[in-house]
């Protein structure tokens, strides 16, 4: 099979991704930071190194700000919810997830107020612009993608995050898309809180989440419970990371993070970019070259967008496009990514897209198969229709 489904989860994982987890059932699978004995003790250092690892890779003032999550979405509602309440006003882009969506249109039921800014592509200037035509004097937050999961357009969010702090507003960026394969430096970028999930572009694998908090602002919380810590009261901690972790964590999760982590240093962000972007380059030139084909952004750089790609074959419907392409093993995103307000502002609502993404494990022979077998369903819908 080959796979380019890499936008929803990557997939082969590292070499020794396997190992880890094994490693953490057969002898690191005790509760961690609830007991003295030797395996809750390894269990520990098995989710502090992973901790350090990301602090380290996106430059957070600590590792006590790297907060482990169920998920990507549960981060991103800890920040809405734990930022926002009634009278409060928040910016978000037209290129958002679900994730972002949703919550928001929940919290409008409490009294939030929510403003949206249209993104133009490879214009950073005119998307700043529509941010800041947005604020408002009750503006809270500003919260947006870092790059779209449908089409790959990158948010200018460095010019966004010092709009934000020059008005004394918070800023929060979904990196759903972007971990692992963008530059997201928090000793650079001003930014108060990144979202992730493990399983995409950092090689980790489902079921964990990363918040890494860079500035003072107290959220409040959204799930209170066990932390290990100050057992004794019943207020939940003040400090990080114990505030939002409550419960039980993912350690066989975060010890494959770990190896994702470590993985990405070995091979070099920049290497991993510049590979997956020359494939989905090769991928747009090809498809350009068949008229039957519909493509909706510009040709990617690393500039403006992040590695992934949007396309229709002629008015063949985006699932069943994608079902022919499965038929042929090769495993594509067909339809509407859970982001309908980044289809709205495409003009795609109607059908959606067949959503391509390599990864550093795909080869420039796995894409020549793919675009050949495109041709192939558009040469057999081209038939059919003559007879």
């Amino acid at each position: 099979m080959i796979y380019l489904d890499n936008a929803a989860t990557t997939w082969p994982k590292p070499r020794g991704t396997a190992a880890a987890i094994a490693e953490v059932l057969s002898s690191r699978g005790a509760n961690p930071g609830r007991g003295s004995y030797r395996m809750a003790e390894l269990s520990s250092e098995t989710v502090y190194q992973c901790r350090c690892r990301a602090a380290a890779f996106f430059g957070a003032k600590a590792p006590e700000n790297v907060i482990f999550t169920p998920s990507c979405t549960h981060s991103v509602n800890y920040v809405l919810k734990g930022v926002l309440s009634a009278g409060d006003h928040v910016v978000i882009s037209d290129l958002e997830h679900n994730a972002v969506t949703r919550p928001i249109m929940q919290l409008t039921k409490k009294g939030v107020q929510f403003s949206i800014a249209h993104v133009h592509e490879c214009d950073p200037e005119a998307t700043l612009a529509e941010f800041r035509r947005k604020l408002r004097v009750n503006t809270r937050l500003i919260f947006c993608t870092h790059a779209s999961n449908v089409f790959g357009i990158k948010l200018p969010i460095r010019e966004i995050g010092q709009l934000a702090h020059r008005n004394g507003i918070l800023f929060g960026i979904d990196c759903a898309q972007s971990a692992g394969t963008a530059e997201l430096d928090l000793s650079t970028l001003e930014a108060d809180f990144l979202c992730m999930p493990a399983h995409k572009g950092l090689y980790g694998i489902m079921g964990l989440g990363l918040l890494i908090i860079h500035c003072d602002r107290k959220l409040s919380t959204v799930i209170e419970g066990g932390t290990g810590s100050l057992s004794g009261v019943n207020i939940q901690p003040e400090f990080l990371p114990d505030r939002f972790e409550s419960g039980t964590m993912n350690v066989p999760a975060i010890a494959a993070l770990d190896v994702g982590l470590n993985f990405i240093a070995s091979v070099g962000r920049e290497r991993l970019e510049a590979h997956e972007m020359s494939l989905v380059c090769r991928a747009y030139d090809a498809l350009a070259s068949i008229p039957e084909c519909r493509l909706y952004t510009a040709r990617p750089d690393c500039e403006s967008h992040v590695p992934l790609l949007s396309f229709n074959i002629g008015d063949i419907p985006s699932d069943e496009a994608g079902r022919l392409l499965g038929e042929r093993e090769i495993a594509v995103r067909a339809g509407l990514h859970c982001a309908g307000e980044a289809h709205r502002a495409m003009g795609t609502q109607s059908g959606g897209t067949v959503r391509i993404c390599p990864s550093v494990f795909t080869s420039t022979e796995e894409i020549d198969t793919f675009v050949q077998a495109v041709k192939e369903i558009t040469n057999a819908r081209g038939l059919d229709q003559c007879n």
